[in-house]
């Protein structure tokens, strides 16, 4: 599947490298995924070709899928379903290998059992893996020629980018990097959507071989799904001919805009929160913006900016942040109890850096439910604390009083970062 290097390649993204620790948990963060067996559903509603299949989260619905699904060799595939690519070649915890295989229905028990319920790790998962509740059995089919096709929202030409390859089933980001000339890409006006000529400019770059009307429709209909279900990226990798002609797409990856929340209720209730970082999901039930990176300072910041700029001050000094956390312009004592609770669930956090611009919120008001929620949840590492803006003397004075042991103040972001370095070194 397509990783976040090229994703950014192909949106056309510069990133700063300070912040590279970011960019992956951010876009997993924003956009919501679906697996394999949900997108193909949806894929299927839209008149796109899928390969028949049926998902099971118990031994018993797993089985009776695979009597459903067996070809004529008596072969089913059972595929892990966890929001992260590289399953084939990933590792169960247990030691069993792989997360997609070809088997013989009567031996599909013995597979079953290692699979399901266990934990995959893979490239893309993270060495905590992703735990499998769910195994998709889809019929085997027999493919003649495999390619990749993708949809993404593209920042140069202000709209959605076809990207195209006559090879696929295989790391693309290994094909753009040594044969770019045979990857293409079809921007497409939003305003007009795809026309006749470039549906046909992507099967000529696919180099199908069936019939190219029915192909150009397959085309067409990916692009209708991508508008449609506000998606930020559908991935088909491999888009196949099969032996008896039908182009399918075989596997496909998609990603939806959580700002389409309101006109998508019913794909947002597909969300999987067991794939996810439970403080995020935590998080977001406290109206908090989370993100858990690997440093070992907690950043609490009003404002994802001014989040981004302490994560970069930090680093700058020579520390590491543990975490993305933006409280919001006008957070509640109630949520910054909830913002400690998290940070300090993480056993990597050493220090704490709160840095908070009195804007809307008056500091002195601030820094009275930063004192408060302190006390209450019971901070027991560094805690410096940054503010600025409306009340700052007065603010600064209440954290003075509160004469709590390891709480300091700052003068300003880049005193705040020097002290939380120096805490723990």
């Amino acid at each position: 599947m397509l990783s976040n290097t090229l994703k950014n390649n192909f949106f056309n993204v510069a990133v700063r490298a300070s912040r590279t620790l970011v960019v992956p948990h951010l876009q997993q963060s924003r956009f919501l995924n679906v697996h394999e067996y949900q997108g193909a559903e949806l894929l299927s509603k839209y008149g796109v070709n899928v390969p028949p299949g049926i998902a099971g989260s118990t031994t018993a619905e797993v089985k009776d899928a695979c009597a459903k699904m067996v070809d004529s060799e008596g072969e089913v595939v059972l595929k892990s379903q966890i929001l992260a690519g590289g399953r084939g070649l990933g590792t169960f915890k247990n030691g069993f290998q792989g997360g997609v295989h070809v088997v013989k229905v009567d031996q599909a028990s013995d597979y079953i059992s290692k699979m399901l319920g266990q934990t995959l790790v893979t490239k893309q998962s993270g060495v905590e893996g992703k735990p499998v509740n769910t195994l998709y059995v889809a019929k085997k089919l027999s493919l003649v020629n495999e390619m990749y096709v993708a949809i993404l929202l593209d920042r140069a030409s202000a709209g959605p980018v076809i990207i195209a390859c006559s090879e696929g089933g295989t790391s693309i980001e290994d094909l753009a990097e040594e044969f770019p000339d045979r990857i293409i890409k079809v921007p497409i006006d939003i305003n007009i959507g795809i026309t006749d000529s470039q549906a046909e400019q992507v099967v000529e770059g696919l180099k199908v071989t069936t019939d190219k009307a029915a192909a150009m429709q397959q085309i067409k209909s990916l692009y209708d799904t991508f508008v449609k279900s506000d998606c930020t990226m559908l991935e088909v990798n491999p888009l196949a001919e099969t032996a008896d002609g039908v182009l399918v797409a075989a596997d496909a990856k998609l990603n939806f805009d959580d700002n389409a929340f309101f006109r998508q209720k019913e794909l947002f209730a597909l969300r999987d929160t067991s794939q996810e970082d439970p403080r995020e999901v935590e998080a977001a039930k406290a109206d908090l913006n989370y993100i858990g990176l690997d440093g070992s300072i907690g950043c609490m910041v009003n404002g994802a900016g001014l989040a981004m700029a302490t994560m970069d001050i930090i680093q700058l000094h020579g520390g590491s942040p543990a975490n993305f956390l933006d409280v919001g312009g006008s957070a509640t004592e109630e949520q910054v109890v909830k913002a400690f609770k998290l940070l300090l669930s993480d056993p990597k956090v050493k220090a704490i850096l709160v840095n908070i611009f009195g804007g809307i919120m008056k500091c002195d008001v601030i820094a009275s439910g930063v004192v408060a929620a302190a006390k209450q949840v019971g901070v027991t590492v560094p805690l410096i604390v940054r503010l600025e803006g409306t009340n700052v003397e007065l603010g600064k004075q209440i954290i003075k009083d509160a004469n709590m042991e390891g709480l300091l103040t700052a003068d300003d972001l880049d005193d705040a970062a020097k002290k939380a370095v120096a805490s723990i070194s």
